[in-house]
């Protein structure tokens, strides 16, 4: 008995309490808004009222037909609706919502757009934010930010203008709603065309290609000439509008546009994005993603999550989650368990690639953590989404990040976050679960580990590992 209980383990941590117990997190004060701006559970009113049509919709759309529903349109049975993608589901919804169906239409859009239902197929649920809709101000602003962003899919563009140019005018937009965030009131429209004309130009000089002779070379693509861009920039403030995000309004001396409150508060949160980018102090901008996250390897949580923000900040956003997925996917597991640090930061814009990768084994774990986290679990409260397997699994992938980057005091106290309550049924586990680097980590750990009792059956394990024994 005195020999076996060298092989039973300390109370078992959570694999959360082990992860911050090797990236203790520590945060910075979070900057203020500017004076002025409503207080969070105002703008959040504000946002429910410029999606109310999309939430009654997405209600009504997630709801089987015929199911009972709640006092807020809920079913009580598992969700799973139709999309409203024809003329006669439309115009069902429109009788049974008393809307148009017109409204049907635009707030069904909005509704996907914000993330209010999750499409399967040709079955319809209802999203984590529409969940959560009535008492999380954070999931309604996270959702009003996704429909910002999305502005020009709300709007149609102009017909007969060249691609190019209006894809130009989108990228010009946020200098647009910079101006007018400093501004702190109505700007006319005439000082926006100016600064969009200006923006314009200087995207479309950063497009030159400068080959070996040294002459730059345009690029092919249909330009709008400059008469088009008063139409354009008509389209754009109107489609801010329509999402609530400005006011247009005729004065006596022409045409101005306002920020809305929600408007200037999310511009706000994105300049300071951008700041953030300007304030890296590790110098990892330009890095690519393995670089970036080697670079921030050694930093602790705090200082790396800034890094993360400044290298997102100066990339577009679904390319810089593609190639933190890709990093993930790769053989060093420190580099998958810091690629889904940074996922963390993105937040909801990377949602839909990490639902992906919970189909991939190697990355699952992962994933569920991120989504379980993402939709409001508490991080210690997190890995009861996994399942032993999956737990063992990334008990292992982690114990291989600390094997190859870390010291051997921390393999050893790497032990402590294994669900099993024994070093035999650990091992049991671990030989079971399959996962590419087990010998090698179980080789690790038997050199580090201090107990000879404990090394010794370590080592059996891998032995048995190595040579496919039982």
């Amino acid at each position: 008995m005195a020999r076996n209980s060298r092989l039973r383990l300390v109370r078992p941590r959570s694999l959360a309490t082990a992860r911050r117990a090797a990236t203790t997190r520590r945060t910075r004060p979070a900057p203020r808004p500017p004076e002025g701006t409503p207080p969070r559970a105002e703008l959040a009113r504000q946002a429910r009222l410029v999606l109310a049509d999309a939430v009654r919709i997405a209600r009504w759309a997630a709801v089987p037909r015929g199911a009972q529903t709640g006092p807020r349109g809920m079913s009580a049975k598992a969700p799973g609706g139709g999309p409203l993608d024809t003329p006669a589901d439309a115009e069902r919804a429109a009788a049974e919502l008393d809307l148009t169906p017109e409204r049907i239409r635009a707030g069904w859009d909005r509704a996907r757009l914000a993330g209010l239902v999750e499409l399967h197929g040709a079955a319809v649920r209802p999203g984590w934010r529409l969940q959560a809709w009535d008492r999380d101000d954070s999931a309604v602003l996270r959702g009003w930010v996704a429909l910002l962003d999305a502005w020009s899919l709300v709007h149609p563009a102009p017909e007969g203008v060249p691609a190019g140019a209006v894809a130009e005018v989108v990228e010009a937009v946020p200098q647009v709603l910079s101006l007018l965030q400093l501004s702190q009131g109505p700007v006319l429209l005439p000082v926006l065309l100016d600064l969009l004309g200006q923006r314009v130009d200087e995207l479309r000089e950063e497009r030159c290609e400068v080959p070996g002779d040294g002459v730059p070379v345009r690029p092919s693509a249909p330009e709008a000439p400059a008469a088009g861009l008063p139409g354009l920039l008509d389209w754009a403030l109107e489609g801010l509008a329509e999402v609530g995000a400005l006011t247009l309004d005729r004065e006596p001396e022409g045409r101005q546009a306002t920020l809305t409150p929600l408007g200037n508060w999310a511009v706000w949160v994105k300049l300071e994005q951008i700041c953030v980018a300007a304030q890296s102090p590790a110098g990892n901008i330009e890095q690519s993603a393995a670089d970036m996250l080697r670079g921030c390897a050694r930093l602790r949580p705090g200082p790396a999550r800034d890094e993360y923000r400044a290298w997102l900040a100066a990339r577009t956003l679904a390319g810089a989650v593609a190639e933190l997925v890709g990093v993930a996917r790769g053989e060093d597991a420190l580099l998958r368990g810091l690629a889904f640090e940074a996922l963390r930061v993105v937040g909801a814009p990377a949602e839909a690639e990490v639902r992906a990768a919970v189909a991939e084994p190697s990355l699952r774990p992962y994933a569920l953590l991120w989504l379980a986290e993402y939709e409001g679990t508490d991080p210690d409260d997190a890995p009861e989404v996994l399942t032993r397997e999956e737990a063992t699994w990334l008990w292992v992938d982690t114990a291989a990040a600390v094997a190859d980057h870390g010291e051997s005091e921390l393999l050893v106290r790497h032990l402590d976050s294994a669900v099993q309550g024994t070093v035999p049924a650990l091992l049991d586990e671990v030989r079971a679960v399959g996962h590419p680097r087990t010998v090698q980590v179980l080789v690790a750990l038997a050199a580090a580990h201090p107990d000879p009792a404990l090394a010794k059956a370590v080592r059996r394990a891998a032995f048995q590992v190595h040579t496919g024994g039982s």
